[in-house]
C-alpha cells in the first residue's frame, strides 16, 4: 500500500480518492473548498491538507484531479503547489483533461525536480468514478507508469500506457472527439423517432443489439426521452474539451469538421441555460428547434 495525495475532490475525484482509501492505501486530500475536503474525511477517514503543497509532502504518488490548465498549473506551480512538497521519486499522476502542451511542460518541469509525471485522463464519468470502472488513457516513462498503474488500478477498469508524455491527454482528444459525434448522432435519432411517432423503448431495444448500439445509447436513451439531463459531465467541461480538440487539431492539421459543428451545438444548448446539463442534452437543442 502507499502514501497517496488526491488533489481535487469534484465529482470524479471524491470517489476515486475513495476508492484509494478503500484499498489501504493511507490517502491526504486536498480540495480547494475546505468542507469538501472535510466532507471526504468524514465519510473516508484519513486525513486532509489546507494545500497541496502540505498534501504532497511525504507522498510516494500525488494525483490531481481539477478543472483546466490553468488550475493545474496552479496546484502543482503555486507557491503552496504540490511540487514545492514532493519528493525526489515521487510520481504525479494527473487525471485532468488538458492540453497535451501543458502536460509536457510540467512534465518536464517535474523531471527536472526528480520526480515522475504520468498523464492519466480518465473516461466514464461520474457513474464510472463512482463504481472504480475508469477507462484511464496514460503517457510517460515506462518505469513511472509501471509504478502507477497499480495504484490507479483502485478505480480503473482498464488502464493503458499509450506513449510518451502527452500521449495520454491525445487519446482523450480521440475519445471526446468520439463522444460528440456519438452522442448528436444519438440525439437526432431519439428526436427521429419521437417526431414519428416510434415507441423509443421498443426502437432502442432492437437497434441497441446492432451496428448502432453504444454505451451512450444503453445509458443515456432513458434519461434523454425524459428530458433528464443532470447525469454525469456537464456541457461547459464538454466544450473546454473539444475547445482542446479543435486547438490541438489546428497545430497537427487533422480534420474535424462533426466535431467543430457540435462545439457549436453545445454553444447553443449553453445559450439555452443548459451550462450544467449533461452531454446528452443535445437533444434539447432539436426539441427547441421544433
Amino acid at each position: 500500500m502507499a502514501r497517496v495525495a488526491f488533489l481535487g475532490l469534484g465529482v470524479m475525484g471524491f470517489p476515486m480518492a475513495g476508492h484509494l482509501a478503500a484499498k489501504g492505501h493511507e490517502v491526504t486530500v486536498y480540495n480547494r473548498s475546505a468542507a469538501r475536503a472535510a466532507s471526504w474525511v468524514e465519510k473516508h477517514g484519513h486525513r486532509s491538507a489546507p494545500t497541496p503543497r502540505e498534501a504532497a509532502a511525504a507522498a510516494e504518488f500525488v494525483m490531481a484531479c481539477v478543472g483546466n490548465d490553468d488550475d493545474l498549473r496552479a496546484v502543482c506551480l503555486d507557491d503552496d503547489g504540490a511540487f514545492a512538497g514532493m519528493s525526489k521519486g515521487a510520481i504525479f499522476v494527473d487525471h485532468t483533461t488538458v492540453s497535451a502542451a501543458v502536460t509536457r511542460d510540467l512534465s518536464g518541469t517535474a523531471a527536472k525536480a526528480g520526480f515522475g509525471f504520468v498523464d492519466a485522463p480518465v473516461s466514464g464519468g461520474q457513474a464510472g468514478a463512482e463504481n472504480g470502472v475508469l477507462s484511464v488513457m496514460c503517457g510517460g516513462e515506462d518505469a513511472d507508469y509501471a509504478r502507477a498503474e497499480p495504484v490507479i488500478a483502485a478505480y480503473a477498469r482498464i488502464c493503458r500506457l499509450l506513449g510518451a508524455s502527452g500521449a495520454g491527454q491525445l487519446a482523450k482528444m480521440v475519445n471526446q472527439i468520439c463522444i460528440a459525434g456519438l452522442v448528436q448522432g444519438l440525439a437526432e435519432g431519439l428526436h427521429f423517432a419521437e417526431r414519428a411517432g416510434l415507441d423509443i423503448e421498443a426502437v432502442v431495444e432492437v437497434i441497441s443489439q446492432g451496428a448502432a448500439g453504444s454505451w451512450q445509447m444503453v445509458n443515456r436513451h432513458k434519461t434523454m426521452k425524459d428530458g433528464k439531463f443532470d447525469y454525469g459531465f456537464a456541457v461547459d467541461w464538454m466544450r473546454k474539451d473539444l475547445g482542446i480538440c479543435l486547438s490541438t487539431a489546428n497545430e497537427t492539421g487533422a480534420s474535424l469538421p462533426v466535431t467543430a459543428l457540435v462545439d457549436q451545438f453545445y454553444k447553443d444548448v449553453q445559450k439555452m441555460g443548459g451550462n450544467r446539463w449533461d452531454t446528452s442534452s443535445l437533444i434539447a437543442r432539436l426539441r427547441s428547434a421544433g
